[in-house]
């Protein structure tokens, strides 16, 4: 259970309605996270945009990259909610359930290539608290495995949503 009152349906705003109706007619319920962000219009739609242009776009980072850095991430942050969600989401975006699992065993269990294996890697060095101390090198040895700058901001624009995502709910004790 949550440690603050979370909105139903009837209390959000007519806007967060509107984009609640389709979870609700797919899914039946809505979760804790969406309820969560719902409290404030302002968070909702800032959150909305992330997952958005992050997540669901085609961007340069496949989607297997991208749920892989959403699954570590909430692995690292304890966030078993999170954890969860994603393993679904990563099973409509086309993961198989053994990749999925590979994943969750940690970066080094991964059937995977040095690059990408550098770059997950790289995503758990940056979403701890010593981020600042991330050096130059760190980044060019990245763009030595073929990387690029763009794909680089992206990978580290994910990982730091799923920090705010994973503090949100371990804070307020979301399900």
């Amino acid at each position: 259970m949550a440690h603050i009152q979370l909105p139903e349906f009837e209390e959000m705003s007519p806007a967060i309605q509107d984009k609640a109706k389709p979870i609700l007619e797919k899914t039946g319920k809505l979760g804790e996270i969406f309820k969560l962000l719902a409290l404030d219009e302002k968070v909702y739609f800032a959150t909305d945009t992330m997952i958005q242009k992050y997540l669901l776009d085609e961007t340069t980072l496949s989607y297997d990259i991208k749920e892989s850095i959403a699954l570590l991430i909430s692995l690292e942050n304890g966030c078993k909610m999170c954890v969860d969600i994603h393993k679904s989401i990563a099973k409509m975006l086309g993961m198989s359930e053994e990749r999925i699992e590979e994943v969750l065993q940690g970066v080094d269990a991964m059937d995977s290539n040095e690059a990408e294996k550098a770059l997950l890697n790289f995503c758990i060095r940056v979403s701890k608290k010593d981020n600042y101390k991330v050096t130059k090198e760190e980044i060019d040895n990245l763009k030595k495995l073929g990387w690029s700058d763009v794909q680089i901001v992206e990978a580290v624009a994910i990982t730091g949503y799923f920090n705010y995502i994973n503090t949100l709910s371990n804070v307020f004790g979301l399900e």
